[in-house]
């Protein structure tokens, strides 16, 4: 059994406060594609979406990053053609938030994954190089297989993209592949 995970595909990073750019907003149909491909189908879909507060000193990230994906904003929004992906199958994905950059950290994914009997997850969304792979690494180390669609992953960092990539592939013994591959 497998489950999809949706990370971080929201207004502020693709094209808000913490902006990916160009490399999402040309994701943007892929991702809608393959998480409604997966939800029409019965497979698990998770949307684990970052949640920060307003003003948190504390948080790690507030070191090293420009305020995002603040509780309550347009900036956490799903981007683009997500969106109403979501609303039409709402009923049947799983809306995660996170506050760590990988959706094992501090969350019950890893409780719902086995609850439901799933050995692999697929991951899509921004950015390749930080929430991906930290998921990536996360999921591997709990003994999940990993498929990673790199037509529906991009970064802000070309280089790091790539390696991320190469490090799925040769370190974490995922399966890079594109969705024209395998999501009909």
């Amino acid at each position: 059994m497998k489950a999809l995970i949706v990370i971080d595909f929201t207004n502020d990073f693709v094209d808000g406060n913490l902006p990916v750019g160009e490399p999402a907003i040309a994701i943007s149909p892929v991702v809608a594609r393959i998480t409604e491909t997966f939800a029409a189908n019965g497979d698990y879909v998770v949307m684990a979406v970052d949640l920060h507060e307003q003003d948190d000193v504390y948080h790690p990230e507030s070191k090293l990053f420009p305020p995002h994906n603040i509780r309550e904003t347009e900036g956490r929004e799903l981007y683009g053609e997500l969106k109403p992906v979501y609303e039409k199958f709402k009923d049947r994905i799983y809306w995660m938030d996170k506050t760590r950059y990988s959706a094992f950290s501090g969350t019950d994914l890893e409780l719902k994954l086995r609850a439901r009997g799933i050995t692999e997850v697929c991951l899509i969304g921004v950015c390749t190089d930080i929430c991906v792979l930290h998921t990536a690494v996360d999921a591997y180390n709990k003994g999940f297989a990993i498929t990673v669609y790199e037509d529906a992953v991009a970064s802000f960092n070309s280089a790091g993209h790539e390696w991320a990539l190469g490090h799925f592939a040769g370190s974490l013994g995922a399966k890079v592949t594109t969705s024209s591959e395998e999501v009909k």
